[in-house]
């Protein structure tokens, strides 16, 4: 689940703080790395939960209007049906995806109030009171609703607040775990191990996350001589932290990653810059880097496996 920009976001986090905080060991760092490399599947299942019970609420919510003294046609012909069909059922069913949850302790982060509440909104939706009238609804039908709900709970800044009072770096992560979610979603009924695709891989979180953080912790100061010669007018000291950082990494992932393109290396750091650091940061970034890749290049000190990952 977790693309290379996010790997890079991280690492970026780590090294800010290994500058701001002298206590902090390396050896912390990379424990705290991992921490977030793991957190990200957890928002994962954190957000798959809500997004069940949420939809299992319906059954709250027919015992409601069965209780009703007089109940009206739409109580009488409610179904909970969102809660209740095959799709659903297969994440509600799956005794794998039930034990991560309570490997997460994740039960004891819902907030039924909060739950409630989803429910009760994306109750008001009228395509969800058409679907209450289908007579025979089929998987598109059940799909379409659920990608409502999803929608819903996305929606809702008290979701996005509670998410955040959890997961304080989560905005880091949204896009990801939005994606992750509507792919779920898209593809149900799930297979018992589906959730596998979206755990940490190790070729982007070990491989190049790690081995980038290690590498531009250890050659700070040299990757800082190399940078020096090309800010011109500019002194390293008065340079933005943010956007040292992600110069250096950036230098050392031209020279040490051999199957990551130019071409990815530069769009990715000055898009990260456009996130992180000040508003003219991407212009000095893209200049930077540009020139210190006709300097390399110059010195031979680039070198790119297979055709077309080298930037001419």
């Amino acid at each position: 689940m977790l693309s290379r920009r996010n790997v890079r976001i991280k690492v970026m986090q780590m090294l800010y703080a290994l500058g701001r905080d002298k206590q902090l060991s390396f050896a912390d760092a990379m424990r705290r790395y991992r921490e977030t490399i793991a957190r990200s599947f957890e928002m994962y299942l954190f957000h798959l939960l809500y997004f069940i019970r949420a939809a299992e609420y319906a059954e709250k919510d027919a015992g409601r209007r069965k209780a009703k003294h007089r109940p009206t046609e739409e109580d009488k012909s409610f179904s909970p049906r969102i809660a209740q069909n095959p799709l659903i059922d297969s994440l509600r069913r799956n005794p794998l995806l039930n034990t991560l949850f309570t490997q997460y302790r994740l039960q004891e982060k819902i907030d039924e109030d909060l739950v409630r509440g989803l429910y009760a909104e994306f109750s008001k939706q009228d395509s969800y009171k058409v679907y209450l009238q289908i007579t025979e609804p089929g998987p598109s039908d059940h799909a379409e609703q659920l990608l409502s709900l999803l929608r819903t709970c996305f929606a809702s800044e008290t979701f996005e607040d509670a998410t955040e009072d959890w997961y304080p770096n989560w905005i880091d992560d949204k896009s990801l775990i939005v994606g992750a979610m509507k792919k779920t979603i898209k593809a149900l009924p799930a297979e018992p191990l589906f959730f596998d695709e979206f755990k940490p891989q190790a070729e982007a979180t070990v491989e190049f996350g790690e081995a980038l953080l290690q590498k531009v912790y250890e050659e700070d100061q040299n990757l800082l001589e190399v940078i020096e010669p090309t800010l011109k007018n500019w002194d390293a000291e008065r340079v933005a932290i943010i956007d040292m950082i992600l110069l250096k990494m950036a230098l050392c992932e031209l020279t040490s990653f051999p199957t990551i393109p130019t071409k990815v290396t530069l769009n990715e750091f000055v898009e990260i810059s456009k996130l992180y650091s000040t508003e003219k940061s991407k212009d000095f970034i893209n200049g930077i880097l540009d020139r210190l890749m006709k300097k390399l290049n110059s010195e031979g000190r680039i070198h790119k496996e297979g055709r077309g990952l080298l930037e001419e």
